[in-house]
């Protein structure tokens, strides 16, 4: 079942030219929500995350600014979902990097204009009698109510999917022009907790093969469940094994400048609700030292960099599951800092959390398959 998805940008003012203010904050939100999932995790299966030790001594040693962060100032990709009996349709979110989903109740005073969840207007919700409450970097929240109804996406359905009923929304979200956030992560950092739609299909059998794919571009973007769309890729895909489930985590083998090897081995989250690609510190100040002019300028937000727009590389490669995956200079080439700027901000950051996050500055060059059944990440060739 193939989902039509679109994408909704923050982070550039115009084409080709970054918004700053949100480009800033960038790095403590994507901070923020690992930090609540790491949590939940260990909150759901007793035992912490193999991660979380690194991550959690990292980001005390790093000052993060989190003043300002906002839930909606990145790259989004979000489809249709319908919900309840009768059903009725809302946007989404899809966010390989969470596990929960949500949409603005009807009771809630300041949602914006969204399209607005009413359990009393469906014969088969029922409410759990527990509440929920998602924490942003901002300090703001989106709590609501839990709730259990049928959901459906095409013609896959399940009876009795968990969903927030969210009373409060952030300004943020309240602006966003899709409605709610569907997680596509593993059951084990959900913060319900529940099983999320995807693995609910799963288990029940509904899907002729145990898997999901993206495909994220400019256009075309698509979510397919069951399987992969033959349409969208060429050959066949690389695969590379989940080491934790949780997130999408997997080993990357190597990040490449031309013949040099950047970094190797590395512990890594396929996330496709994180737009650029974080690195450690010490694997990014190696990358664009082999680029003249580039320096991290913490005054566009920590850990990002700058380098001369002539500058950019055209030989960026990750090699993920035995496959070489370039970055094209369009990918990587974030944008200019201002328009007519000679300056422009590279799609590779410095997170420092103790793993990396393969963001859509990686998912955009591949046709990427998620693969419940057998616990793996695929990647394939863009058709």
């Amino acid at each position: 079942m193939s989902i039509q998805l679109h994408k909704r940008s923050a982070l550039h003012v115009k084409e080709g030219v970054v918004n700053v203010d949100a480009l800033r904050d960038q790095l403590a939100k994507v901070q923020n929500k690992y930090a609540r999932t790491l949590k939940q995790y260990e909150q759901n299966t007793g035992e912490p995350h193999k991660l979380a030790a690194t991550f959690f001594r990292n980001i005390e040693k790093r000052a993060t600014a989190s003043d300002g962060l906002t839930d909606d100032e990145d790259d989004d990709w979000y489809g249709n979902v319908e919900v309840g009996t009768p059903l009725k349709t809302y946007t989404v979110d899809f966010d390989t990097g969470s596990s929960d989903f949500f949409l603005p109740a009807s009771s809630c005073r300041r949602c914006g204009s969204h399209s607005t969840y009413n359990p009393s207007s469906s014969s088969t919700s029922h409410s759990l009698g527990r509440s929920f409450t998602l924490n942003y970097g901002d300090g703001s929240t989106t709590s609501g109510t839990q709730y259990t109804d049928t959901v459906a996406i095409g013609g896959l359905t399940v009876s009795g999917q968990t969903l927030g009923s969210a009373t409060s929304y952030s300004t943020e979200f309240q602006e966003g022009v899709y409605d709610g956030l569907m997680g596509l992560g593993w059951p084990s950092i959900s913060s319900y907790p529940a099983t999320p739609f995807v693995f609910n299909l799963f288990d029940q059998g509904s899907l002729s093969s145990g898997s999901f794919s993206f495909k994220l571009a400019e256009s075309g973007s698509s979510l397919y469940i069951g399987g992969a769309d033959s349409s969208l890729y060429t050959g066949s895909f690389s695969y590379t094994p989940v080491t934790e489930e949780g997130y999408w985590e997997v080993t990357t083998q190597s990040l490449k400048l031309g013949s040099t090897t950047i970094a190797s081995n590395q512990d890594s989250i396929v996330d496709s609700g994180t737009t650029l690609l974080y690195v450690d510190a010490s694997t990014a100040r190696s990358f664009y030292s082999h680029i003249a002019g580039a320096k991290e300028d913490d005054s566009l937000g920590s850990g990002l960099y700058t380098l001369p727009c002539n500058s950019i590389p055209t030989n960026t490669a990750i090699v993920f599951a035995g496959k070489t995956v370039t970055i094209p200079s369009s990918v990587f080439n974030f944008g200019q800092v201002s328009e007519g700027s000679s300056t422009c901000v590279g799609g590779i950051a410095s997170g420092d959390f103790g793993f990396w996050i393969l963001g859509n500055v990686f998912m955009r060059n591949v046709y990427t398959q998620f693969d419940m059944a057998n616990a793996r990440v695929g990647v394939a060739t863009l058709a």
